[in-house]
């Protein structure tokens, strides 16, 4: 478990990302900017595993690729990040990527399709890596288009975990295993933070990350709508914060698999005040007019008005 006293691995203070994009309104080109993630803060300490769950299309990928300096050049970028409490800056992200900060990308074609694996994923700790992962000795002889696509995955996550970076950050890196085999990695992520790194996981699946996360991150629309403890998740609803936070946890298989009303906003047309007020049942004309500061609450963090310690509703 990470020790609060010390300074973050990584601090991410106020982060937005926006892209420049043209409309044809009236055949003529109008330039827009797209904002995509607002507001962001969070932070991950050493001997931490951090996961970032939520919805397809709330942003947590471009968090990875904002993290990382490896937006496309149409995005604009604000806030403030920290990586070992010194400032990030475009050149310090250059040094940073592979050696002090890994990626296992959520896309198998991040392997180059003309190398062998064994050229891909080299290091004294690899055939115990890949034994881990279930990955069989002749992997090391084969090229990408020859893997399954769980085999592909666990070569992605294997790239990660044999180097000595003090990051690393995983997104999505479970579809396509077993479920045997997706436990076996995430352990191997739990594992490699209680040796003292950090890990961001990323991930849509809330359920798995709550087994092995210290905290969770929930995304939404863009925003980080709150953060809790993972064993709050583990405690029920009434533990957790948020509207939409206590709505996922309902929506889990185990807990009666009820469905959350609604759609998550696209980024071009997001509401004045709360994303989440559309849906939400506890909603006020503040929340539909205002955007909630994010907000200290039981051991968490919470960006909603309303929210109380603990008592599963609303003032």
């Amino acid at each position: 478990m990470a020790n609060k006293q010390d300074v973050p691995v990584l601090e991410v203070d106020g982060l937005s990302v926006s892209f420049r994009m043209y409309d044809d309104t009236d055949n003529m080109l109008a330039q827009k900017n797209l904002q995509v993630i607002s507001d962001l803060s969070m932070h991950v300490h050493a001997g931490e595993v951090l996961a970032v769950a939520g919805s397809s299309g709330s942003g947590k990928s471009l968090l990875a690729s904002a993290i990382l300096g490896i937006l496309p050049e149409n995005a604009a970028v604000g806030g403030a990040m920290r990586y070992q409490g010194q400032e990030m800056t475009p050149d310090s992200q250059r040094r940073l990527r592979g050696t002090e900060i890994a990626l296992v990308p959520q896309s198998v074609s991040f392997l180059d399709p003309l190398m062998r694996v064994g050229a891909q994923v080299h290091g004294d700790g690899r055939a115990h890596i890949f034994r881990r992962l279930g990955l069989p000795e002749e992997t090391v002889s084969c090229y990408p288009f020859q893997l399954s696509g769980g085999m592909a995955r666990r070569v992605l996550v294997s790239t990660a975990l044999i180097t000595d970076a003090q990051l690393i950050i995983a997104d999505e890196p479970t579809p396509g295993m077993s479920l045997d085999q997706a436990l076996e990695a995430l352990r191997f992520f739990r594992e490699t933070a209680d040796d003292g790194k950090a890990v961001i996981l990323i991930t849509h699946d809330i359920d798995l990350a709550f087994s092995f996360a210290d905290r969770i991150a929930v995304f939404y629309a863009g925003m980080i709508v709150e953060t809790a403890r993972a064993e709050d998740f583990s405690t029920g609803a009434d533990a957790l914060r948020h509207p939409y936070t206590k709505a996922l946890w309902r929506a889990l298989p185990q807990n009666g698999f009820e469905p959350i009303a609604g759609f998550q906003p696209y980024a071009g047309s997001m509401p004045k005040g709360c994303p989440f007020a559309p849906r939400c049942s506890f909603r006020s004309p503040r929340c539909e007019q205002e955007i909630p500061p994010i907000r200290d609450l039981c051991e968490g963090e919470v960006r909603c008005f309303y929210a109380q310690p603990h008592q599963g509703k609303y003032a």
